[in-house]
């Protein structure tokens, strides 16, 4: 985690303006294309004026002058300002996951169980950041972004102080699952916060950016995992994860303003979460970008669950080894996220999903072959793997800012579907490679290979649709 303390509170939301002097976007016109959304301005919305402001005024506090605003994207040094901070914040929940991946085996002989059921504590901190980002989306853009993020970070610090102490592997698994449900919220407020001030390529490279410096948590948080397990035990871990929540609620409470202004806020009941649900699931495009998100996802989370057993116990690595190699194949992440700002100037959005994926199906059918054969032995599974990971440094950041930009007036709402769907998809990869065996890379390469194919050939049906709206 980084943090950022001391300047920040002016800046990570712009000073708004009254909608009179509100910036125009580039909306998207009936008939555009997906490959022009990279084309909208880097401003934010001006205020909506759909009818569902007008009907529920009533029921929310008075418009005034003050209330009916615009915030305007940060620029300059407020933009380098809001990528450490936001990135800091989003990078919770690589942390949370990372940091104590080279404590599986010993998580495993401790709690005396199995490794299936040591990779369902991985499975239950996403399925728990999937169904509370359902949760948190509808109550974000009814009460605003700042309220819901900090209530998170609180649950993530009490629930990895619950885990630390955790005696066995079921109440390990549960406290899993409240960190998810903590991180969440981080996760959901943080990406409606980059909608609501930046939409189309800008917004992808604002996610770019932001990956930068989440990014930097799986390289070195393995390493940081195993420099505390040869201090102390794997309890120690959880201990520094609540730690770095502690810095980062301090940081949210003190210094984060709202980027939601009160006249955008929508209504929360369980009819109008039920009906923009709806809404956003008979977009068939927008469909189409979650599961691949999703389906990227798990191909990342099949690595991460399966790569501490495959590298420690199949191919012998040492704990810094395996933090050394995880850090290593993490840099193709980093690496495909930061050329992502650089190609969206010659290229589309959902061009770079489509080579994207198809970049991570061809590493992943490597993968698959090099394991099923043994040939090459190690050198011949990194390889692969570090092109995996790129693939999904090149995706990920597109895919959310094609969607997004899709669903702004719903932005918390759509957030949260697209989230739910990377966390659900991606829980469900990594206790498959369990179930399948440990004796071998392969499990893992098969579900890799499977989840990043059907990315590429859901890109390949979903992408060529065109916009009309």
């Amino acid at each position: 985690m980084r943090d950022r303390a001391l300047g920040v509170a002016g800046w990570v939301t712009a000073p708004t303006t009254t909608l009179h002097d509100a910036p125009d976007a580039d909306p998207i016109t009936a008939d555009r294309d997906l490959t022009n959304l990279d084309t909208q301005a880097h401003t934010a919305p001006a205020a909506p004026t759909d009818t569902l402001v007008a009907d529920k005024a009533s029921t929310r506090e008075p418009v005034t002058a003050a209330t009916v605003s615009a915030p305007v994207a940060p620029t300059g040094g407020a933009y380098l300002r809001f990528v450490l901070v936001v990135g800091a914040l989003i990078a919770i929940g690589p942390l949370t996951i990372d940091t104590y991946l080279p404590a599986l085996p010993s998580i495993t002989r401790d709690l005396a169980a199995s490794e299936s059921a040591v990779q369902a504590t991985l499975t239950g901190i996403l399925l728990g950041m999937g169904l509370g980002q359902l949760l948190v989306g509808p109550l974000a853009d009814a009460i605003g972004r700042r309220r819901p993020l900090i209530a998170g970070l609180a649950l993530h610090i009490a629930a990895s102080v619950f885990t630390a102490f955790a005696p066995t592997i079921e109440l390990l698994t549960v406290g899993r699952v409240l960190q998810g449900l903590g991180n969440a919220a981080v996760a959901v407020v943080s990406m409606a916060m980059v909608r609501d001030l930046f939409q189309g390529s800008a917004a992808a490279t604002m996610l770019s950016r932001l990956m930068l410096v989440m990014g930097l948590a799986p390289v070195l948080a393995p390493t940081l995992g195993g420099a505390i397990l040869q201090a102390t035990s794997w309890r120690g871990v959880f201990l520094l994860i609540a730690g770095a929540g502690v810095v980062l609620v301090t940081i949210a409470a003190l210094a984060l303003r709202e980027t939601l202004p009160v006249d955008r806020r929508r209504q929360l009941s369980v009819r109008e979460v039920l009906s923009t649900y709806r809404t956003l699931l008979r977009d068939r495009t927008f469909v189409g970008l979650i599961l691949i998100s999703g389906l990227m996802f798990a191909t990342l989370f099949a690595y991460i669950g399966g790569s501490s057993f495959v590298l420690q116990d199949i191919y012998g690595l040492s704990v810094a080894q395996f933090g050394l190699a995880f850090g290593l194949n993490s840099l193709g992440f980093l690496t495909g996220s930061q050329l992502n700002p650089v190609l969206l100037k010659r290229f589309a959005p959902r061009q770079l999903v489509r080579f994207g994926v198809t970049v991570g199906a061809t590493a992943a059918l490597v993968l698959l072959a090099a394991a099923a054969t043994g040939i090459g032995g190690l050198t011949l599974v990194l390889v692969p793997l570090w092109f995996l990971l790129f693939a999904c440094g090149l995706t990920l950041p597109n895919t959310p800012a094609l969607a997004l930009t899709r669903h702004g007036e719903a932005a918390g709402t759509a957030a949260a579907l697209l989230g739910a769907a990377q966390f659900v998809i991606g829980g469900a990869a990594a206790p498959l490679i369990g179930a399948m065996g440990s004796d071998s890379a392969v499990p893992m390469a098969i579900v890799m290979a499977g989840t990043a194919v059907l990315a590429a050939l859901v890109a390949t049906a979903t992408l060529r649709v065109r916009v009309v709206r």
